[in-house]
């Protein structure tokens, strides 16, 4: 099966778009661009007055929970917090974001704290 037109996702009612979405991941185990698809949907719920919230829960439980961690996962996940339960969604950071990463991202954020209290603590004489 071919990718699906972006465009399409915005004129499809929602169980058309279930369908095709869900058939894709199905056809093409594509988890990047299917969930650029679910965000699409996101978008649409937001601007449109159709109801598309929670549109495909469970396939994006699946993908979040079961594949592989990608790129693609970790830029998109925070999008996808309601679909989760407190105990799933810290599961699923420290699944998508390894320690080493984790540690090195709240280093960074206590320099910039210590730089702000500080700022001659790093000044170079």
């Amino acid at each position: 099966m071919q990718e699906l037109q972006i465009s399409r996702l915005f004129t499809w009612k929602r169980s058309t778009v279930e369908s095709r979405v869900g058939t894709f991941y199905n056809e093409t185990g594509d988890s990047k661009n299917t969930i650029k698809y679910l965000v699409a949907l996101q978008i649409r719920d937001e601007l449109s007055v159709e109801d598309f919230s929670f549109v495909l829960k469970e396939l994006v439980r699946h993908i979040f929970l079961k594949t592989k961690t990608t790129r693609a996962l970790r830029r998109y996940y925070y999008l996808f917090l309601d679909y989760f339960t407190a105990k799933e969604w810290k599961h699923l950071t420290s699944r998508l974001f390894t320690v080493k990463r984790f540690v090195t991202e709240k280093l960074t954020q206590l320099m910039d704290l210590i730089e702000e209290v500080r700022p001659e603590a790093f000044a170079v004489p």
